[in-house]
């Protein structure tokens, strides 16, 4: 007579086999999404202290104080414009220069007291500009930033299935987290399932403030719907023609409208433009650059747009914070050290998890 197993074994042994197939899914994705999420983080544990670093290698360009001439900012748009200018970011404590970025991706870095032209960054010729291609577009483009969110997707779900697969069963959590020395299958998995566990908040926030900078449309649309966010500001129109532009009387109204906080880049006005558009960084906004924004009309009589970020919605708020949690542009040296270490763990993950599966593979 055929041997029956209980009704009540089958959930069981179910579930018994999903969870197989989730470790090896785990191992599997792990091994080769792991390594190229590993490599990605690397680079991004160097680029939290890119400022610090360019400054290191580039000792000139510290040697300003930073101050800003609307005659200089003038100059430099309109030369840059023909060259394909897109933004120039006004001196600033930690970067006392010019620095001008450009559409082919390359920057420029021009002395803040006559605009003189100090250093021609670009990918191919700066290892920090490299590194930054890599981590945001891994060297391809539009192509490169659609792979590298598949990717961070895989790596996030990575981290969700190994906390599912380490979570204990009651009062066992700290049997769970202990670091064993030996023998090697166990010390490699405990050591790789305990950092993981004990370290996925750090990297749970980089990987997804990484995908949201990915997909920072979708994440704003979610945030927004979610959270509200106020309409987007509309310019009034200037009540008279400037005879003439007055940039440093521009540059002076707009700071004044920002108390508190500073102006901190500019883009060349389109033709037919009847403004002067500036981003700023409003008092207690996160974002390095800002994303409060002010026009003011060209001879600076007249401020035609004021928009402060902090005081918008919080769906709006959470969305601009997006990036500067990912980069550690806010909470000082602390949070930057610790996003290098969110850098360096899915090395360490990798490495772990390499060296207990090889390990439980030669004991079979």
């Amino acid at each position: 007579m055929a041997d029956a197993s209980p009704p009540a074994a089958a959930p069981g042994r179910l579930k018994r086999r999903l969870r197989a197939l989730l470790a090896w899914l785990h191992l599997w994705l792990g091994l080769v999404v792991g390594t190229l999420f590993a490599l990605v983080s690397l680079a991004g544990s160097v680029l939290v202290f890119h400022t610090e670093l360019l400054l290191a290698t580039q000792p000139r360009l510290a040697a300003f104080s930073p101050s800003a001439s609307g005659e200089v900012m003038a100059r430099l748009l309109a030369d840059g414009a023909p060259r394909g200018l897109t933004a120039l970011d006004l001196p600033r404590e930690g970067l006392p220069v010019w620095q001008a970025y450009f559409a082919d991706g390359s920057r420029a870095y021009h002395a803040p007291t006559d605009g003189g032209l100090l250093l021609v960054r670009s990918h191919d010729s700066d290892w920090l500009m490299w590194l930054h291609h890599w981590h945001v577009e891994l060297l391809g483009g539009a192509v490169g930033k659609e792979v590298l969110g598949v990717a961070g997707w895989i790596a996030f779900g990575l981290l969700l299935s190994g906390l599912y697969l380490w979570w204990p069963k009651a009062g066992k959590a700290l049997s769970q987290l202990r670091w064993h020395a030996g023998p090697p299958a166990r010390r490699w998995l405990s050591w790789h399932r305990s950092s993981g566990v004990l370290m996925l908040p750090l990297l749970g926030l980089a990987t997804l403030t990484g995908l949201g900078m990915v997909y920072s449309a979708g994440f704003r649309t979610v945030l927004v719907a979610a959270l509200g966010a106020n309409p987007p500001p509309v310019a009034t129109a200037a009540t008279g023609a400037a005879a003439r532009m007055d940039w440093s009387n521009a540059l002076a109204t707009a700071q004044a409208a920002l108390p508190g906080g500073r102006i901190a880049r500019v883009a060349p006005p389109a033709p037919g433009a009847a403004m002067l558009a500036f981003r700023g960084q409003a008092a207690g906004e996160w974002h390095p650059v800002g994303r409060s924004v002010v026009a003011v009309s060209f001879d600076g009589r007249e401020t035609l747009l004021r928009y402060d970020a902090t005081a918008d919605r919080p769906g709006a708020r959470l969305s601009n914070a997006i990036y500067p949690l990912h980069v550690a542009a806010v909470g000082g040296l602390p949070m930057k050290l610790a996003q290098v270490v969110a850098g360096l763990l899915p090395s360490f993950l990798l490495v772990t998890g390499f060296l207990f599966w090889r390990r439980r593979r030669t004991r079979r």
